[in-house]
């Protein structure tokens, strides 16, 4: 029989939802920080096989979650097109920005194969220790992933990639058409080594009005997804265009994407009213009411199974798991939609 998470994105629904957390595996963990001390950076930790597989398969062996997330990050993507990145301590992700045509010009998708061979290895071996749980991996969607590049930092708004979209709308075509053929291309070599289902993230799609919405987040998610499709058929892809609202419909129905994550602003009920029946939907504690706990933890995560009984549901937060998260906090949750 098909693993549950892999039974819900095909439509069905089961019961109790299957669950699994967006960065499940990560710094609230003691196990993962002890890993963490050994490895000289955060980009080493992501493309150094043996490690990486471990983080991964933490929250699986503490908690017994339906599915492991590859370890990676978004932003390995970049790295391997030859786009500098490193992770300052307190500041997050610095690239050197890229706005203008030899910024573009200088990075290589010829390098793509070999710089991702480690996260490859990492899917192998994963997909040999996850038992009944099922892998999936990821890749940040081209317009989320632009936003750090042209940026080179994280920001609130990210002025400058949405001033280069308007200034310079040739370079910013290009910028989204290379990382728009390198996302499909990565994801589908990570299908190919053996992950199960794949999911698009895309934080900042939220930020761009909707004609910018639906050419830089529907359009490239919509190409991403009919490429999958026929390369891989049976491999189901979830969306999460952040902070969508009254557009969430429009994206389900014109990407093609099995599941649709929602964020934690999203009415799950509405969101079920504006999807096709079928269509798996993920989400969408607060990752505040897992940091405050029980009794506010407890409430909330009812509401959410109430609303979505009998439809398929995938059980997740609405952004990812805070570092300040108690362990103790997940293991509830975890046993309170297991006990659904």
């Amino acid at each position: 029989m098909a693993k549950r998470l892999l039974r819900t994105l095909a439509g069905e629904a089961v019961w109790p939802p299957p669950i699994w957390l967006m960065r499940q595996a990560g710094r609230y963990l003691p196990e993962y920080r002890a890993v963490r001390a050994g490895v000289p950076d955060f980009v080493s930790l992501c493309t150094t096989p043996a490690q990486a597989a471990e983080v991964t398969l933490q929250p699986l062996r503490r908690f017994g979650m339906d599915a492991a997330i590859l370890f990676s990050d978004i932003l390995i993507l970049p790295w391997a097109l030859g786009q500098g990145l490193r992770f300052a301590e307190g500041e997050g992700p610095v690239l050197p920005p890229i706005r203008d045509a030899a910024g573009l010009a200088a990075l290589d998708p010829g390098r793509l194969p070999q710089a991702i061979a480690a996260v490859l290895e990492t899917i192998e071996r994963v997909r040999a220790a996850v038992g009944e749980a099922a892998l999936i991996g990821f890749a940040g969607a081209p317009f989320t992933v632009a936003c750090y590049m042209v940026e080179g930092k994280g920001a609130k708004e990210f002025p400058a990639v949405r001033l280069l979209a308007w200034r310079d709308p040739a370079l910013f075509a290009r910028l989204m058409e290379l990382l728009t053929e390198t996302t499909i291309a990565y994801l589908s070599a990570q299908i190919a080594a053996g992950a199960e289902a794949v999911m698009l993230f895309d934080s900042w799609a939220g930020l761009l009005p909707p004609r910018q919405f639906r050419d830089f987040v529907i359009a490239p998610a919509a190409r991403i997804v009919a490429a999958l499709r026929t390369r891989h058929p049976q491999v189901p892809v979830i969306g999460f265009p952040r902070l969508a609202g009254l557009l969430l419909g429009e994206y389900a129905a014109r990407t093609g994407v099995q599941g649709l994550g929602l964020d934690t602003a999203a009415d799950p009920a509405r969101a079920r009213a504006m999807v096709p029946p079928a269509m798996a939907l993920q989400g969408n504690l607060d990752p505040l009411a897992l940091l405050a706990g029980n009794p506010a933890q407890a409430a909330e995560t009812a509401a959410i199974l109430a609303a979505m009984r009998g439809t398929p549901f995938v059980f997740n937060l609405g952004h990812g798991i805070l570092p300040e998260t108690p362990p103790d906090h997940v293991a509830s949750l975890v046993r309170q939609v297991q006990g659904a």
